[in-house]
């Protein structure tokens, strides 16, 4: 029985309780249709509204992770390079490329031989794991050696050409040392050490179109193109030819003049934690370091240029300030490191909770610069 044959009774007739009659079907029918009308009202406002608060929110940032679609790149030949990574499609800015754990881990400081330390540490991996060890490049290994000594120092050699800094120890990632170096604005992607987990994720660090080679920064590249060079010869036996560094004439002295001013102004900059500069002179370090990086295309370590302007801020009490350039850092941080990294969450707690930064008080009350739209584009 419906809920109308329920309230009416038989058709045609009242239903009856003690001496209290029910509506008939004809008001049953009024009421029915008049609550329809107010849902259907309710909803509508309901729905104008938040239509309204969507739009007014911020576009969603680039998708942190890989489209599945398939993988994001393979390992090719390339000539003058050996082998390297090539994007098999359009891969967006910020998505995670790799995830990966080391193949060999040791300390950065050891008592020990490192020839036979490294030599004992790849005779414990599993065959496939020798066999992508092994086949990684390696430089400034003597020449005329003996079979025997260069099957020892061999290992060394690989490991010391591909290994990279993981926190405090230092790691050899078979997947990571695929990537080749660009300088400045020429490298896309970038490699981060996550402590707490025990691996090594790489981002990219711009848009990267189909066909394009990935590229990372092997060492800090904020210098000029022949100091960059000469530590690329000797570190790692190659001249470098990559975009920033095949730059002529006027444009690379240029280049050269801004990644100069850069290095000068993060020196300045440093000099807040010393007290020597106070709040405001610090923020507007941030922001010519920022400025000067969009004229170079140099946009690495934006996401820890803004988190330190957020204990700027906080150092001085500014709450805004912190909540502003704390959105700024999250942004960016998402993109190098990761929205799932400790620094991100970070950066989310400084929203909620300015006053709760760790920083807070420390130094005099200060009002400090927000970041501006017109340098930052927020």
């Amino acid at each position: 029985m419906s809920i109308r044959q329920r309230a009416t009774g038989p058709r045609g007739e009242k239903a009856v309780s003690g001496n209290r009659a029910k509506p008939s079907k004809v008001v049953w029918a009024s009421w029915i249709r008049t609550a329809f009308i107010a849902i259907c009202v309710v909803a509508l406002f309901g729905l104008l509204y938040w239509t309204r608060a969507l739009s007014q929110l911020p576009p969603p940032s680039n998708p942190p992770w890989p489209h599945e679609t398939g993988p994001a790149f393979s390992v090719h030949d390339l000539p003058g390079k050996g082998k390297g990574m090539v994007a098999d499609r359009d891969i967006r800015r910020g998505e995670l490329l790799t995830r990966e754990r080391p193949l060999i881990l040791v300390q950065s400081q050891i008592t020990t031989s490192p020839t036979q330390m490294i030599l004992d540490l790849v005779r414990q991996l599993s065959p496939d794991q020798a066999a992508s060890f092994y086949n990684l490049s390696h430089v400034n290994l003597p020449e005329n050696l003996s079979p025997e000594e260069f099957s020892k120092q061999l290992p060394l050699a690989i490991f010391q050409t591909n290994a990279v800094a993981a926190g405090s120890d230092v790691g050899l990632f078979s997947v990571m040392a695929r990537l080749n170096h660009g300088c400045s604005s020429a490298f896309n992607s970038v490699y981060s050490w996550r402590e707490r987990e025990g691996v090594l994720v790489v981002h990219a660090l711009k848009d990267i179109k189909k066909g394009e080679e990935l590229l990372t920064a092997y060492f800090d590249t904020v210098r000029t193109r022949d100091e960059r060079r000469h530590h690329l010869k000797q570190n790692y036996g190659f001249h470098c030819t990559c975009a920033c560094c095949a730059l002529t004439g006027e444009e690379s002295k240029m280049s050269d003049i801004r990644l100069t001013t850069i290095s000068g102004l993060y020196k300045r900059l440093s000099m807040w934690g010393q007290g020597e500069i106070d709040g405001q002179e610090a923020i507007r370090l941030v922001e010519r370091i920022w400025a000067i990086g969009e004229e170079e295309g140099y946009t690495s370590g934006r996401g820890r240029l803004a988190a330190d302007a957020v204990v700027v801020a906080a150092a001085h009490s500014d709450a805004e300030a912190i909540m502003e350039w704390a959105r700024l850092a999250l942004q960016w941080v998402s993109y190098e490191l990761g929205p799932d990294s400790d620094l991100a969450e970070e950066m989310r707690t400084a929203i909620r909770e300015p006053r709760k930064h760790a920083f807070w008080g420390q130094r005099s009350i200060m009002t400090v610069e927000k970041p501006l739209a017109r340098t930052f584009g927020t």
